[in-house]
């Protein structure tokens, strides 16, 4: 951690070029004293990367940032608020740490909170910004977060966990047992200091994969920000035997949108199947992630397009958890229906259909945007159909 890059002058060159091109001031280069210009680039884009995600830090005066790969890789703040806000008690370790934006949220809710980073210059990166943050209940521990954990005498309300996968496993299966630190392997010794335990996970890692690793899992939320599934939070409880409730919450603008069902009830419930009504219904992407689709048509008591198209229909409008559209026409899909229509703009999306939505706008010429919404879907007696609708939210 070079100190020097909190210099004034060069914390004002910084925020004056977060949206420079980074090769011209590395050509250029820079005239600051025992600061290389390729140190001021990678503060310039890491705080850039920050203005979104992690306001609180960009907006804080003197913060100090770690590789734009530690950003990219931390959780953001709207995620780490959604945490907080589930995980209640006194004190809590955060097993891998990084760049501290979940331990800062846990702060301001938990009485202690204990941040363990095996990186020494992140630990010392994260000490200082806390300092700049004001957050004065964060004991920094620099060294191996499961090391730590399992030798230390205390007992916590949780252990909050966020593994990364190995670079070797690139391209293969996502297991648990292939992330570092490998958290199947120490659940028993980590269940020994604590009985509650959250992990956090890419959304790349498959629900039953991971249920077949863990064991005592009792909720496993389903976190997206603006309709993009951005993690997945494992809670575990210890000698918990029972159905897993599965959560899901798509955050847009500060309002959630949630969705919750136990696991076996997905495969229990009964759905109809039947044709177009009066309003057509996409769920969010946090749904379609955890594959409750049957569950969801039983729950708000919607039809069914077809098993495979998740889509959904009713006569009469409802609150819905996705996009809502009012359906204008229906039509058999072919070439000479679709042209009689005479669309040149419209929003597509396709659902259990043969064709991308690439393909189709460059058969029918139809430019994207506009206010029509075309559905290229499946119906229940495996007909290919196309809904027209208006999109209502």
């Amino acid at each position: 951690m070079n100190t020097k890059l909190l210099n004034s002058d060069i914390q004002a060159f910084i925020g004056l070029n977060l949206k420079s091109d980074i090769s011209k001031i590395l050509l250029k280069g820079t005239t600051f004293e025992d600061v290389s210009t390729s140190d001021i680039v990678a503060q310039i884009e890491a705080k850039a990367k920050c203005k979104t995600k992690l306001p609180t830090w960009f907006l804080t005066e003197g913060i100090y940032y770690p590789n734009k790969l530690n950003i990219e890789q931390t959780s953001s703040e709207i995620a780490a608020l959604y945490k907080s806000e589930l995980l209640k008690g006194t004190s809590i370790i955060d097993v891998t740490g990084g760049f501290g934006v979940d331990s800062y949220y846990f702060s301001k809710v938990f009485k202690n909170v204990t941040h363990c980073e095996i990186n020494t210059e992140l630990s010392q990166i994260v000490t200082h910004n806390n300092t700049k943050l004001g957050v004065e209940n964060i004991q920094m521990i620099a060294d191996d977060g499961i090391d730590y954990i399992t030798s230390t005498k205390q007992d916590y309300d949780w252990i909050y966990i966020d593994p990364s996968r190995r670079h070797d496993q690139k391209g293969k299966v996502f297991f648990l047992k292939d992330c570092e630190p490998n958290v199947p392997n120490h659940l028993d010794d980590l269940l020994k200091v604590s009985k509650n335990i959250a992990i956090k996970t890419s959304p790349l890692l498959d629900l039953s994969v991971g249920i077949s690793e863990l064991k005592h899992v009792k909720e496993i939320h389903i976190i997206a920000i603006k309709n993009e599934v951005k993690e997945l939070l494992w809670i575990i409880e210890n000698g918990f035997n029972s159905e897993i409730t599965i959560k899901t919450v798509n955050i847009i603008e500060g309002d959630k949108d949630e969705f919750s069902y136990k696991l076996e009830d997905e495969s229990k419930a009964i759905v109809t199947f039947d044709d177009p009504q009066n309003y057509l219904y996409e769920p969010n992407s946090a749904i379609l992630k955890s594959g409750g689709f049957n569950i969801l048509a039983e729950q708000l008591n919607l039809i069914k397009l077809h098993q495979h198209s998740h889509l959904y229909t009713s006569s009469k409008l409802i609150d819905f958890p996705g996009r809502t559209f009012k359906i204008e026409s229906i039509i058999d899909y072919n070439k000479k229906n679709l042209k009689a229509l005479k669309i040149t703009k419209a929003n597509m999306t396709i659902r259990n259909f043969p064709e991308s939505v690439q393909n189709l706008r460059k058969k029918y010429r139809i430019k994207d945007g506009g206010k029509e919404y075309l559905f290229f879907t499946t119906n229940h007696c495996n007909e290919k159909i196309l809904i027209v609708c208006s999109k209502l939210n």
